[in-house]
C-alpha cells in the first residue's frame, strides 16, 4: 500500500493554504475556478514547460463527491483572468460547495506530482492523511461528518490538461484518514502550542479568551475556557469580507472604469506596504481611499458589534484575538473603533503571514499529533 503523506489544508475563501509532509512544501493558491474546455489556447505552446505550473492550472476533475462530475476547470491565477471566474458566494456553506473540493483536490495533486508517490507511466497513486477544517457554524450543524464521508473511501482523480510541466499527468487521490476541525478550536491550538503540541504560551493557557476569526464568508467567535472551546457559547455568523471586497471592486469599476480580476486584487490594493489604496488609471496613480474606507469601516462596525455582543454574554473574558484573512484586512479599522470607544483588550497578529497561515499551521499541528499517537498505538511486530 502507498505510504500516506500528511497534508494540512485550509480552504480559505480568499485562497488555499496547504502544508505537506515534514513541513518541506507549502502552497498558496487563489480560491478561484472557471469552467473551461479541454484545449485552452496557449501562445507559444512549445514554451509551456518553461512557465510556472501555479500560473497555468488547467485540470479535469473526476470524483463521486462532486455534484457536477468530470468537468474541466481553470484554477487560481489562470481562472482569475477568465470572464466566467467563480468565487464562493456569501451565504454558501464551505462543506457543500463543489468549488471547495475542486480546490482541495487540485492542491493535493500539485503536491503529488512532486515525486513522493509511485507512478506508472502517466498515472500517480497518491495517499494522504488530511487535516482540514470548517467554520464553527457548519461543525455545530453536523456538516463535518458529511464532508469527511465525501472524501474517505473513494478515489478522486485530477488530470492535468494544458498545465506547465504536468501536462498529461493523472493523479488518483485516496485518503487514509481525514480529520475535520472546527476553525475556532484550531486557532486556539495554534496560539498556545508549537508543532510538537508543547505549550509555548503559558500566559494564555488558562485564561478566558475569545478568538474572532474573520473569513471571506463567515465570522467565528470561539469562547475558550478551561483549555477548551465552549461549544454552547461559541458562535458562527454569516458575515465576512467577501461582500465588501466585491462592493469595492464594483465601485472602482463604476467610478474609474477599472476592471479588477478578483477579490484578491482588492485585498492587494488595501493591504500592500507601498501605495496602499491606490490604483493606476490611464497611467496615473489614483487614490481609492474614499471607497475603501467607507465600505470597510462599515464592515468593521458590524464585526465590532459581534464582538461586543459575545463579550457581554461572557463577561469574564480577558482578551480577544482577531485572526484570519479578514482580520488582516480590517485590522486598522477595528483598532481605531476600539481606541475611540471604551475599548476591549484586543490583540492582532502584526506578522501578516502568521495571521493568514494560522489555520493551516493549526491543522498541521493537529494532524501530525494524530499520526504520532496512532503510530504509538500500533502493536509491535512479533519477532520470530
Amino acid at each position: 500500500m502507498t505510504k500516506s503523506r500528511i497534508a494540512a489544508v485550509d480552504v480559505g475563501n480568499d485562497s488555499i493554504k496547504a502544508i505537506f509532509g515534514e513541513l518541506e512544501y507549502e502552497l498558496n493558491i487563489p480560491n478561484i475556478v472557471a469552467r473551461d474546455t479541454e484545449d485552452r489556447p496557449v501562445i507559444g505552446i512549445e514554451e509551456l514547460d518553461t512557465k510556472d505550473p501555479l500560473d497555468g492550472i488547467h485540470i479535469k476533475v473526476h470524483s463521486p463527491a462532486l455534484k457536477e462530475n468530470n468537468l474541466i476547470y481553470r484554477v487560481g491565477n489562470l481562472a482569475a483572468k477568465s470572464n466566467n471566474a467563480a468565487e464562493l458566494d456569501p451565504g454558501s456553506s464551505k462543506s457543500e460547495e463543489d468549488q471547495t473540493l475542486i480546490m482541495l483536490f487540485a492542491t493535493l495533486a500539485l503536491d503529488a506530482v512532486k515525486g513522493e508517490f509511485p507512478r506508472t507511466k502517466n498515472v500517480i497513486e497518491a495517499n494522504y492523511t488530511l487535516g482540514t477544517g470548517l467554520p464553527l457554524r457548519e461543525v455545530k450543524e453536523g456538516k463535518d461528518a458529511g464532508y469527511r464521508s465525501k472524501l474517505i473511501g473513494s478515489v478522486h482523480q485530477v488530470e492535468f490538461l494544458v498545465t506547465p510541466k504536468y501536462q498529461g499527468l493523472k493523479v488518483n487521490i485516496k485518503f487514509t484518514e481525514v480529520k475535520v476541525y472546527p476553525e475556532g478550536f484550531a486557532a486556539f491550538i495554534n496560539l498556545v502550542m508549537d508543532n510538537n503540541l508543547k505549550i509555548i504560551n503559558k500566559d494564555l493557557i488558562d485564561k478566558r479568551i475569545l478568538i474572532q476569526d474573520i473569513g471571506g464568508l463567515s465570522t467565528d467567535i470561539a469562547v475558550i475556557k478551561n483549555r477548551n472551546v465552549d461549544d454552547d457559547k461559541a458562535q458562527g455568523f454569516n458575515l465576512g469580507v467577501s461582500e465588501s471586497l466585491e462592493a469595492i471592486r464594483e465601485e472602482i469599476r463604476t467610478k474609474h472604469g477599472i476592471e479588477l480580476d478578483s477579490r484578491r486584487d482588492v485585498v492587494e490594493i488595501i493591504t500592500r506596504k507601498n501605495n496602499r489604496n491606490h490604483i493606476m488609471v490611464k497611467g496615473s496613480r489614483t487614490s481609492v481611499h474614499d471607497i475603501t474606507d467607507r465600505i470597510l469601516l462599515d464592515l468593521a462596525k458590524k464585526e465590532y458589534r459581534l464582538l461586543r455582543n459575545v463579550w457581554s454574554k461572557n463577561s469574564q473574558t480577558e482578551i480577544c484575538y482577531f485572526v484570519g484573512g479578514g482580520s488582516h484586512v480590517l485590522k486598522d479599522y477595528l483598532k481605531t473603533l476600539n481606541n475611540n470607544l471604551d475599548g476591549y483588550n484586543i490583540e492582532f497578529f502584526e506578522d501578516d503571514k502568521e495571521s493568514i497561515w494560522m489555520m493551516a499551521n493549526a491543522y498541521y499541528k493537529l494532524i501530525t499529533d494524530f499520526v504520532r499517537r496512532t503510530e504509538k498505538q500500533k502493536p509491535e511486530p512479533v519477532k520470530s
